[in-house]
Order: structure tokens, then C-alpha cells, then sequence
């Protein structure tokens, strides 16, 4: 006779462990509910991988992503939040409660979810770009581009984001390039007219990057031509890589609505379509990734979680 697996009951979980997750874990195990938090990779999420954050609120100088998460994580756990490093492989609707399944095998139950699954920027997938992550190669100006005060950058990329982030980067960089695989940028026109108006902005056209290069630090791009078939070297003390983002939303995209884009859908209160579902940080339709708005997604979530579980109470007797 097969063993009824046994089901573990919490008030909320929590699928993942960035910013928006620690924050809905402080937030949720502050107000007493049972919290547990399902990580399947790093505790801390991309921003581990920065060595330094300018704009985080409270801190006088540059401190580490690792840092940030670190003092996020310590205070979840005063507060009885369960951090486990496991994978969440499934959840389905059992009346208003969740059924979550983890590749231990084990099921848990949950009055509500926070989905904070996150997602990350698209690659070049070049030599070097993993290795200067951190150290010349970024995926976000607004959080970075402050730390190249009077130096040369290139900006990856045609759209929106591309020619958005290049023109900001303009307040802080001596030059700025803004390479293309095209001939022409798909951003929309007024972004475009506002960049050809900068003289800090130089464009590279019909170009791809082969290889980044350096020592401690980025030094060098390799740039392929794809009309002229010529190489050539590009010296940048940064590169800002804008070829799109990618929402980790493998586990609820047949089920929650999503954007054109696969980010979810919430209202103001993070809820999502489904009745006890919320949703947090980068893995939401929203304008600005930071960790200051993850973390602030994910004090709403849970907030709203709370209130809707207490409106609730009946059902969960």
C-alpha cells in the first residue's frame, strides 16, 4: 500500500529568495503569519552578483549586493521565516488554499502565495561577459552608472531600454556608445530623437561584440561589423547589456495573466487573477527593477496576503 505523503501547512509561501522575497518574509512572519520562503538557487538572487549599490536607501557609501541581502535574510529569519533551498516544481488551486510541490517531494499547504520568482537580463553569450559581471559588465544603469563618472561606455542594444539607459548615462560618462546589430534602432521615435540630440551619445551601426576583455576589470571590446565582416577594438571602461529581459515564469504561465512580455499581471495590492496569489519584484509587469521597488513589491504583497487571509478565515477553519 503506497504512503500518503503528509501535507505541511504554512500561511504563506514565499517562491523566491531576492529582495521582493525577504521583504514579503519580514513583512508576513512580522505580522505572525507561518512563513516559509522556497529558494532553488543563491538566497539573495542577481543582486549577490554586484559589488557595489550606490542608491539603496540608509547606506552613507557604495555596499555590496551580498551585503544588502545578507542584513535582509538575518532579519527575516528573527522573525521565524523558514528559508529552504529547494525547488518549487509544481502548485495547483485546492479551493481558496495552494498546494505547493518541491523536488524533495514534499507538499505543503498555504492560505496564500508570493510569487517572486524574478527574472534575468538575456546574455550576449560572449568570452569574458561572466567573468567582468560585477566588474565592467552590467545589466542595469540606473543601479551602476554612477560609478562611471567621466569615463567611455558602450550600451548593448536598439530599443526602448537601449536608448533610454544610454541617454541616462550620459548624466555620469565622458562618452557613451551605443552599439547595434542594425542599421537602425527600434526604439520609439521620440526616445530615438532625444538620443540623436545628445552629443555624448556615438553610434556603432550593423555591429555585434565578440569577446570582452580585460585584466581585473573590463578594458576592451572586440567588435564584429556583420556588413563589412571587420573587427576591431573598442576601449570602454563599462558595457550596459540591454537585449531584453527574461521573466522565470515557467511554473505559472498557463495559469496566472501575464503581459505581452510574460511578466504577471497584479493590481496595486500584488494580487494577481487568482484569489490568494500575489506577486513581487522583477517577475511583475512593472517600469523600474530596483531593490528598493523589489523589496517594497514584496512588503505590499505581503500586506495584502495578510488582509486577504483574514478576510478569509472562514474558508480555512
Amino acid at each position: 500500500m503506497k504512503e500518503e505523503k503528509k501535507e505541511i501547512k504554512y500561511d504563506v509561501v514565499i517562491i523566491g529568495a531576492g529582495p521582493a522575497g525577504l521583504g514579503a518574509a519580514i513583512y508576513a512572519s512580522r505580522s505572525n503569519l507561518s512563513t516559509i520562503v522556497f529558494e532553488k538557487g543563491l538566497v539573495g538572487g542577481q543582486i549577490v552578483q554586484t559589488a557595489e549599490v550606490e542608491n539603496y536607501p540608509g547606506f552613507d557609501e557604495t555596499v555590496s549586493g551580498y551585503e544588502i541581502v545578507s542584513k535582509m535574510q538575518a532579519q527575516a529569519l528573527r522573525f521565524n521565516t523558514k528559508i529552504v533551498q529547494e525547488e518549487v516544481t509544481a502548485i495547483s488551486p485546492e479551493g481558496l488554499c495552494k498546494i505547493i510541490e518541491t523536488d524533495s517531494g514534499t507538499i505543503y499547504r498555504a492560505k496564500a502565495v508570493i510569487f517572486c520568482a524574478g527574472a534575468h537580463p538575456r546574455k550576449l553569450a560572449v568570452p569574458g561577459e561572466q567573468k567582468f559581471t560585477g566588474r565592467g559588465v552590467s545589466y542595469c544603469a540606473t543601479c551602476d552608472g554612477a560609478l562611471y563618472r567621466g569615463k567611455k561606455v558602450a550600451v548593448i542594444g536598439g530599443g526602448d531600454s537601449a536608448v533610454e539607459e544610454a541617454i541616462f548615462l550620459t548624466k555620469f560618462a565622458e562618452k557613451v556608445y551605443l552599439i547595434h546589430r542594425r542599421d537602425k534602432l527600434r526604439a520609439v521615435h521620440a526616445i530615438q530623437h532625444r538620443a540623436f540630440q545628445n552629443s555624448k551619445i556615438e553610434y556603432i551601426w550593423d555591429t555585434v561584440v565578440k569577446e570582452i576583455e580585460g585584466d581585473n576589470v573590463l578594458k576592451n571590446l572586440v567588435l564584429y561589423n556583420r556588413v563589412t565582416g571587420n573587427t576591431s577594438n573598442l576601449a570602454v571602461n563599462g558595457v550596459f547589456i540591454y537585449i531584453g529581459i527574461i521573466p522565470h515564469n515557467e511554473l505559472i504561465e498557463s495559469s496566472v495573466e501575464l503581459d505581452s512580455e510574460g511578466f504577471i499581471l497584479t493590481d496595486k495590492y500584488r494580487h494577481t487573477n487568482i484569489p490568494g496569489f500575489f506577486a513581487a519584484g522583477d517577475i511583475i509587469h512593472k517600469v523600474l527593477r530596483q531593490v528598493v521597488t523589489a523589496v517594497s513589491d514584496g512588503a505590499t504583497a505581503a500586506f495584502s496576503a495578510e488582509k486577504w487571509i483574514e478576510d478569509n478565515l472562514d474558508h480555512f477553519k
